[in-house]
């Protein structure tokens, strides 16, 4: 793998990164990981990816990582020495539309396929479906790692690198062959629950155990963070108490409400499936931190590939910034080996299944995947 950084964040930064690995004779695709504050637009991004000789993909970010290091502007280039197939999945909000059928199952079946990347708009409100019909169609058949782009000004914008330039409410499939090791984790713990979700609509929870989900959430959360709820400070308190579904054998996947809706209902970074259960969670910057060295050692152990050739990329969630704050240097560093060339972002909602477990779409939690490069 071949890895270039553009510290500078400029569309001329881009370009010329951009050229210079696909230049390379053994590069056959590149990953492309950007930061939002680059302010990349589709009228400025979409000619030079379009002249792009060899498949890209990937995403723009709140922040992305290089090395041990977290970058707000700049952009990642890794070249990789595999061609994969790519699949573009348009309307990923739409409810009309059935997944399963848009999904391209030759790609897969007629192919060798160890590892495929998912990166999708992170503001789509069918994130949950998608993955939900590629473990249908392709079950523990091979791993999944990948994140939601987007900007945490929570417009959702062209925020999905293709060779047809960037999409908006979509999500990149590219699928390889070479082999990966993938581990999750992400240390938040039950403070109350388990509550029924007795009505929701997508990602918006509208009650729970029949009660507005709001006023359940702000009671429990109140008491035990000594805050109050005002018009205009939801989301810095919420950021430290994220819901929990509840599944069965495996640990709670997360839901991070970003809002307050209308009629006291709870907006989340993705679905919580009507009559599923969740509890409330919360964490502390020891045990977050923990969970993303734990989340390195599973990958670690499930990686079969070959030790001397090897590339860490680490899906990490932005809120785990946001509540660690300062301490968030500790995570980095409680993942990052210099043995080991290391490249990640900060997501919008992280997708990780470690050829052991369940699909799925995931809010607050480190994935980390141990690639063949």
């Amino acid at each position: 793998m071949i890895i270039s950084l553009d510290k500078s964040g400029t569309v001329l930064g881009f370009k010329e990164k951009l050229e210079e690995v696909l230049m390379h004779d053994d590069v056959k695709s590149c990953l492309i990981l950007s930061a939002d504050e680059n302010e990349f637009t589709s009228d400025r991004i979409d000619p030079i990816l379009k002249q792009a000789n060899k498949p890209v993909f990937g995403g723009i970010f709140p922040e992305i990582i290089f090395k041990n290091e977290k970058l707000s502007k700049g952009t990642i280039i890794a070249g990789i020495d595999k061609e994969p197939s790519i699949q573009i999945v348009p309307d990923l909000s739409n409810a009309e539309k059935d997944y399963e059928e848009i999904i391209n199952t030759d790609i897969a079946t007629q192919n060798h396929i160890k590892t495929l990347f998912v990166f999708v708009d992170g503001f789509s409100k069918r994130i949950s479906s998608l993955t939900e019909s590629l473990f249908n169609l392709f079950g523990l058949n091979f791993n999944y790692i990948g994140g939601g782009c987007g900007s945490l000004s929570m417009e959702q914008k062209p925020c999905l690198f293709t060779n047809d330039g960037l999409l908006v409410d979509s999500a990149v499939l590219a699928y390889y062959e070479f082999p990966s090791g993938i581990g999750v984790s992400h240390g938040w713990e039950s403070i109350s629950g388990p509550y029924k979700v007795t009505e929701a609509d997508r990602n918006i929870v509208k009650t729970l155990d029949w009660e507005p989900a709001f006023q359940v959430y702000k009671s429990v959360v109140e008491e035990h963070s000594k805050n109050t709820f005002t018009e205009d400070n939801f989301f810095s308190i919420a950021k430290g108490y994220p819901l929990g579904i509840s599944k069965l054998g495996v640990e709670k996947v997360v839901r991070d409400p970003f809002m307050c809706g209308d009629d006291d209902t709870l907006v989340c970074i993705g679905e919580v499936p009507q009559d599923s259960f969740v509890d409330i969670l919360a964490g502390n910057p020891n045990s977050l931190i923990s969970a993303a060295k734990t989340a390195l050692e599973k990958g670690k152990k499930y990686y079969k590939g070959k030790n001397e050739s090897r590339a860490v990329l680490f899906i990490d969630c932005i809120s785990r910034v946001l509540f660690l704050e300062d301490r968030f240097t500790e995570e980095i560093e409680s993942v990052y080996d210099e043995s080991i060339p290391m490249i990640g972002a900060l997501t919008i909602g992280e997708i990780a299944n470690s050829g052991y477990n369940y699909l799925e779409f995931y809010n607050k939690t480190s994935v980390v995947g141990i690639l063949e490069a």
